[in-house]
């Protein structure tokens, strides 16, 4: 079974978000490593070619966030958990108390300092987990009448902008991000998704 990574943060989800860090920033020219999980085939059988898609937005989120904004050397590594509902509300009542399934929860990893001998390049440095729901997720597109993976797009980037220190807990910081959200999800043809007043992700 899935577990956040080890020394990881509070989650971010629906109502949290902050201003990015720079030791945050991705250094131009590092490698993002994606792992996508899926814990629920339901993934599988409503998004075609679900891993490719994970990994360009996440990857296209990275550079975009902080592929030039210098910060720590070498590259990073973050996961993308593809699951249910039920498992999604566990984590959520587990990490926030709140007992109820939400679209996506975020969950940054603390950065742990080690040792690297002289020489050799640093490991990878370990973002955190992006964990998103399937039932909530696909809901919340036909609601809207969206593509369940543009929708999906939106919560990797999303996720990936809150786990490199990005929030939306003043109206400054929330605008910023839904800025760069659109701006990041335009290199695939979707659409600004809060031209809706509607839209925000939980």
């Amino acid at each position: 079974m899935w577990a956040p990574s080890m020394k990881a943060n509070p989650p971010s989800g629906t109502v949290a978000a902050g201003k990015p860090k720079a030791a945050s920033a991705a250094r131009s020219g590092a490698t993002l490593t994606i792992d996508v999980i899926v814990r629920s085939q339901r993934w599988r059988q409503g998004v075609a070619e679900l891993t490719p898609l994970c990994v360009e937005t996440a990857r296209r989120a990275y550079a975009v966030a902080g592929g030039d904004a210098g910060g720590d050397d070498g590259d990073a590594q973050v996961s993308i958990v593809l699951t249910s509902d039920r498992a999604v509300q566990a984590l959520n009542r587990t990490f926030r108390g709140h007992d109820q399934a939400t679209n996506v929860l975020s969950f940054p990893t603390a950065p742990a300092p080690a040792a690297v001998p002289a020489g050799r390049p640093p490991p990878p440095r370990l973002l955190g987990d992006v964990v998103i729901a399937f039932g909530t997720t696909a809901a919340e597109a036909a609601a809207a009448g969206k593509d369940l993976g543009d929708h999906l797009r939106h919560l990797i980037v999303h996720g990936i902008l809150h786990v490199l220190g990005y929030d939306h807990q003043t109206e400054g910081d929330a605008a910023a991000m839904e800025r760069l959200e659109a701006t990041i999800l335009a290199c695939f043809g979707v659409s600004d998704p809060y031209a809706s007043a509607a839209e925000h992700p939980a």
